[in-house]
């Protein structure tokens, strides 16, 4: 079975947007979030989000592309250019387009826009909106596009699973890949919901922090304070290939994707499984996957949400699997400094994860100033922690119950 490295990465955040910025943030303890600047969000009772605010984009393309795809559009481009992968760029002898694919998914797709266009809708009446509402809201068309701009010609698909849409389209570009049907395929997530609407779906969830006085220091995971998640946009995508298509292109490698698990709670709409059982499995079929002891991993990219049933759960599931080893762990959340992504979330996860690998630096959970005694394993509060880390998981829980695990190892 072939063996799947990364070699590019892009990145869309409210904490950069491009890999250097980002990952300097996260390294830095920096957080991206801050009052909604996109609307008046005086009428809610949540008013801050993880707002990406340095992205630019080439006008006449955004006026027919949602803001997920702008943003799947950018962060795959940056992946391609470092991977050396971009259809000018690459050796033609070497690369063929026709064995890349796209796995990019998106939880909710242009959901800002269609809010937008059904506004428009019922004060004007029919035909009087955007001609192209249906193909620039539905999910599909980040990955969709990423093909037509880029002229891949592989396997082209989009998994939503809400929060854990990037590890699933990772995952199934890892076993794409495996399984011989492509050399390369871009994989991640990526979403843009920051509008009064989705905000208030959430609100009405009592999902969210409503600590609005104080924005960057309103998701804290695993605190005894949290009180909700952090709303947030963005972009994750990484460029995986077999190590065969990577060596002989001459790519450098960045880290091994070494493994990938899945599974569903099958118990609530919102709430995860009160045992945190699914969420174990699908750590320990990662493991699995990737021949992997349990006393051998690193570091884990916590899905830490800042919710208080997530934050608990998540915890006493990586104690299930990992046993005493549990204690021995370093344990982190970027949400903190980045927010919550939903569909983009674990694309980012991802990248950091491949950073931390890269550098042997850890990113931490700022705001854990008042860690909750329930949760007691080594969070690797406020500051970054350099580390010798040789493999990292990361996991991504999902409204729904649908859980996803992905394992990355330093390449040798």
């Amino acid at each position: 079975m072939e063996r799947v490295v990364v070699t590019g990465l892009g990145i869309v955040s409210c904490a950069g947007s491009d890999v250097p910025t980002f990952w300097e943030s996260l390294c830095e303890g920096k957080s991206g979030i801050g009052r909604i600047s996109a609307f008046d969000p005086s009428i809610l009772t949540s008013q801050i989000a993880g707002e990406v605010k340095d992205f630019t984009f080439d006008p006449k393309q955004a006026k027919r592309l949602g803001r997920f795809t702008q943003f799947a559009l950018d962060a795959s481009r940056q992946a391609l250019e470092q991977a050396g992968l971009m259809p000018e760029a690459a050796d033609s002898s070497a690369v063929n387009p026709q064995r890349i694919g796209v796995s990019i998914g998106s939880g909710i797709g242009g959901f800002t826009f269609l809010v937008e266009q059904h506004e428009k809708f019922l004060q004007k009446g029919p035909g009087r909106y955007h001609p192209l509402t249906v193909p620039i809201i539905i999910s599909n068309m980040a990955a969709a596009n990423v093909s037509i701009h880029y002229k891949l010609h592989g396997p082209n698909v989009n998994i939503s699973t809400a929060c854990a849409t990037g590890n699933h389209n990772i995952g199934y570009a890892l076993d794409v890949i495996r399984l011989g049907r492509a050399d390369a395929m871009l994989a991640g997530g990526v979403e843009s919901t920051i509008n009064p609407f989705a905000v208030d779906g959430y609100i009405q969830l009592r999902a969210l922090s409503t600590r609005n006085d104080d924005p960057t220091g309103a998701s804290r995971p695993f605190s005894a304070s949290r009180d909700g998640f952090v709303l947030a946009e963005g972009g994750g995508v990484l460029l995986l290939e077999s190590l065969s298509h990577a060596q002989a292109r001459g790519a450098e490698i960045l880290a091994e994707i070494a493994g990938y698990g899945m599974t569903s709670d099958g118990y609530h709409l919102t709430a995860p499984d009160p045992e945190g059982a699914g969420a174990a499995r699908a750590m320990q079929l990662a493991l699995e996957d990737a021949g992997t002891n349990p006393e051998d991993v690193s570091y884990i990219n916590a899905h830490g949400t800042s919710t208080l049933l997530n934050d608990k759960l998540e915890t006493q599931a990586i104690k299930r699997v990992f046993g005493g080893h549990a204690k021995r762990l370093q344990v982190s959340s970027i949400k903190s400094m980045v927010g919550h992504g939903l569909g983009a979330a674990a694309g980012l996860e991802a990248v950091a994860c491949v950073l931390a690998l890269r550098d042997g630096v850890i990113p931490p959970t700022i705001n854990l100033n008042d860690p909750d005694p329930e949760l007691d394993l080594d969070f690797v509060p406020n500051e970054a922690r350099k580390a010798d880390i040789t493999t990292a998981l990361s996991n991504a829980f999902a409204f729904g119950g649908q859980n996803a695990s992905v394992m990355f190892r330093k390449f040798s």
